[in-house]
């Protein structure tokens, strides 16, 4: 069974060139869509949990992996944010499980 694609979230990789990746995802909204967002934001993080290549926590401190996330209001404006660090291949795969068929 596939994840179902994401719509506000998309994620822009970066490596270190050793095998870890960073995965950054922004989406800013109005009030109306912050569920659907968090929504999605909590389909990714399940996912990861389930997948886990290890114990999540700060790499430097022995974690295989790490989510951090932050939501900002502006206005009539949402800005949540998820950043995302592990494993390259696990990234890429948890990427690819949302990746919308557009």
């Amino acid at each position: 069974m596939s994840a179902a694609p994401l719509h506000y979230l998309i994620f822009d990789a970066s490596d270190d060139g050793e095998g870890t990746g960073t995965w950054d995802a922004m989406a800013s909204v109005r009030a109306a869509d912050v569920p659907a967002v968090m929504a999605e934001v909590q389909a990714v993080l399940a996912w990861a949990e389930k997948h886990s290549p290890g114990p999540r926590g700060p790499l430097d401190e022995g974690g295989a992996w790490d989510a951090d996330q932050q939501v900002q209001q502006d206005g009539d404006w949402t800005t949540v944010t998820l950043t995302i660090t592990g494993p390259w291949e696990w990234g890429e795969a948890l990427v690819a499980r949302f990746a919308s068929e557009r």
